[in-house]
C-alpha cells in the first residue's frame, strides 16, 4: 500500500513540474508580476520537489526494507505453510486417532451403560436379598429376644422353684423327722399293744376255750366274749362264771393306764321279746349289757372311768350274716376293745 502511494506522489510531482515548465515558457508573454509569482511558485515547487525526492529516497529505503521484510515474511510464510502442512498431517493423524478414541469411548460408554444396568439390576437384587436377610435377621433377633425373655422367666421360675424346693426340702426334712417320730410312737404303740395282748391273753388263758377270744388288729386288742359266758338269754346281769374273766381283765387294765377301753354289746337279729319287761329291743339290750360290764370293771379295779366307754350295736354289726342258729350264736357277743392312748400321736399330727 505504501509503494502505491509513493508512485502516485511521484506522478503528481512530474505533472507539477511540467506545469511550471509551461509557465516559465510562457513567462515572456506574461507581465512581470505574474513572472514573479511564477518564480515564487517555481521555487516552492523546487522545494517541494526536493522534499519529495528526500521522501522518495526514504520511501525507497523503506520499500527496500519492506521488500526485505516481505521476503523474510514470505520465507516465514512458506515455513509456516510447511509447518501448517505438517501440523495438518499431524492434526489429521490426531483427528483419526481422536475418531478412534471417540469410537472406543463410545464403545466403552455403551459397555459402561450395560455394566451400570447390570450393576443396577445386581444392586436391586442384592438390596432385595439384603432386605430379606435383614427381615430374617430381625425375626431371628425377635425370636432370640423372646427366647431370652422366656429363659429369663424360666430362670426366675427355676429360682423360685429352687427356693420352694429348698423350703419343701426343709419341710420334708421336718416331716420325715415327724414321720420317724410317728413311726417310733406307732412302733412303741404296736409293741405296747402286743405286750397288752400278751398280758390279756395270759390273764384270760383259762377262758380261751370257754367262749373267749383275744385278737390283735388295726393297732388294737379285741377281747370277744360269747353271750353264754356272761349272760343268760335276754338278761343284762352277768353270771357268776363271767365275773372271773372280767375281774382279771380289770386288773390288767388297772396296770396299763395308757389304754382306753370301749365295751360294745351285740345281739342277733331275732326281735327281742320283752314280755312286759322294761327292755324294749335288741339295741337297748346291747347297751345295757355293755353298761353292766363297765360297772363290774370299775367296781373291781382303780381304772379311771374316763378311760371307759359303753356302746350298744344291737344286731347291726354282725360277724356272720347267716340266718341259722350257729351264726346267731356268734353274733350274740360282747367285745371289749383296748386302744392305746393316742394323745401323743395326735399332738404330733396337730403340729403338722
Amino acid at each position: 500500500m505504501k509503494n502505491i502511494n509513493l508512485k502516485n506522489r511521484v506522478a503528481f510531482l512530474a505533472r507539477t513540474f511540467a506545469v511550471l515548465f509551461f509557465v516559465l515558457f510562457l513567462g515572456s508573454c506574461v507581465p512581470a508580476r505574474l513572472l514573479e509569482e511564477s518564480k515564487q511558485k517555481s521555487k516552492e515547487c523546487e522545494d517541494n520537489l526536493a522534499k519529495l525526492k528526500t521522501e522518495s529516497r526514504e520511501i525507497t529505503e523503506q520499500f527496500a526494507d519492506l521488500k526485505e521484510n516481505n521476503e523474510k515474511m514470505s520465507k516465514q510464510i512458506k515455513q509456516l505453510e510447511a509447518d501448517t502442512l505438517s501440523q495438518g498431517k499431524f492434526v489429521s493423524k490426531l483427528t483419526k486417532n481422536y475418531d478412534k478414541l471417540n469410537d472406543t469411548y463410545n464403545l466403552l460408554l455403551e459397555k459402561n451403560n450395560e455394566l451400570e444396568q447390570l450393576n443396577k439390576n445386581e444392586n436391586k437384587r442384592l438390596a432385595g436379598d439384603l432386605q430379606l436377610t435383614q427381615d430374617q435377621l430381625q425375626r431371628k433377633e425377635d425370636k432370640l429376644r423372646k427366647l431370652e425373655e422366656d429363659l429369663d422367666k424360666r430362670e426366675k421360675t427355676l429360682k423360685t422353684l429352687e427356693e420352694d424346693l429348698g423350703k419343701s426340702n426343709e419341710q420334708l426334712a421336718l416331716r420325715e423327722l415327724k414321720v420317724r417320730e410317728l413311726q417310733s410312737i406307732l412302733s412303741k404303740k404296736d409293741s405296747a399293744v402286743s405286750a397288752l395282748k400278751s398280758k390279756v391273753s395270759d390273764a384270760l388263758l383259762g377262758f380261751v376255750d370257754k367262749g373267749l377270744t383275744v385278737n390283735q388288729k388295726n393297732g388294737k386288742v379285741y377281747v370277744s366274749l360269747e353271750e353264754s359266758l356272761l349272760f343268760a338269754s335276754g338278761s343284762i346281769i352277768v353270771d357268776a362264771k363271767g365275773m372271773d374273766p372280767l375281774k382279771k381283765l380289770a386288773k390288767v387294765l388297772e396296770q396299763n393306764t395308757d389304754i382306753n377301753v370301749l365295751i360294745e354289746g351285740h345281739t342277733d337279729d331275732v326281735p327281742f321279746n320283752s314280755a312286759g319287761g322294761s327292755i324294749k329291743d335288741n339295741w337297748e339290750l346291747s347297751v345295757l349289757r355293755a353298761t353292766s360290764i363297765v360297772k363290774i370293771i370299775l367296781g373291781n379295779s382303780k381304772v379311771d372311768p374316763k378311760r371307759i366307754e359303753a356302746a350298744g350295736r344291737g344286731e347291726y354289726l354282725p360277724i356272720d350274716t347267716g340266718k341259722n342258729a350257729e351264726a346267731r350264736k356268734k353274733n350274740r357277743r360282747t367285745e371289749i376293745i383296748l386302744t392305746p392312748n393316742l394323745n401323743e400321736l395326735l399332738k404330733i399330727l396337730e403340729q403338722n
